[in-house]
């Protein structure tokens, strides 16, 4: 099974635009068990407390898949602190959280997570996560002596959004 640490602007986007990327890798993948999410009590406390904002009150939140989403997620301890600098140190959970269950991390923030800051950790957008799941956008590891790829740049042209900026083996074999 796939591992994956959703940002918290992931949950919230399928929350409110529930054609969106977001909304699709949440109720078509991840709640019909196709993709495992991992999350640490620092994410959940995140969640928890971006969903109880005013602001979003009008999408109707908190909504009600939200705490089966956390409970059937796989629960792993808070990761050591994130090293790294990054433009929001409040994302720098999400990073440690993502390399220490050798998970991928999907968010809508791409520009939070330069790469500077990732330290190998893949961080892709929902639709170039969709397009991977679909296999329309294979990403194909390269092994190095140490188990490791090797940064390798996908074109934009390959998949929606961002471009993939590096390809890290993280138990997401390529889908055929």
């Amino acid at each position: 099974m796939k591992l994956v640490v959703l940002d918290t602007n992931v949950i919230v986007s399928a929350g409110i635009a529930p054609g969106g990327a977001p909304a699709m890798l949440l109720f078509d993948w991840v709640l019909k068990g196709k993709v495992q999410v991992a999350v640490a009590p620092t994410v959940v406390a995140e969640y928890r407390e971006v969903f109880r904002r005013l602001k979003f009150r009008r999408y109707g939140f908190p909504p009600l898949w939200l705490e089966f989403l956390i409970e059937e997620t796989l629960w792993l301890p808070d990761p050591e602190s994130w090293t790294r600098p990054g433009p929001d140190p409040k994302d720098a959970p999400f990073l440690a959280l993502a390399n220490a269950a050798g998970a991928w991390l999907v968010t809508g923030n791409l520009k939070h997570f330069p790469e500077t800051a990732r330290n190998g950790v893949i961080v892709l957008s929902p639709a170039d996560y969709l397009a991977h799941l679909s296999g329309r956008v294979p990403l194909e590891p390269m092994r190095s002596s140490v188990g490791f790829s090797r940064p390798s740049p996908v074109p934009k042209s390959e998949g929606p959004g961002a471009p993939l900026a590096v390809v890290r083996d993280r138990g997401h074999p390529p889908v055929s």
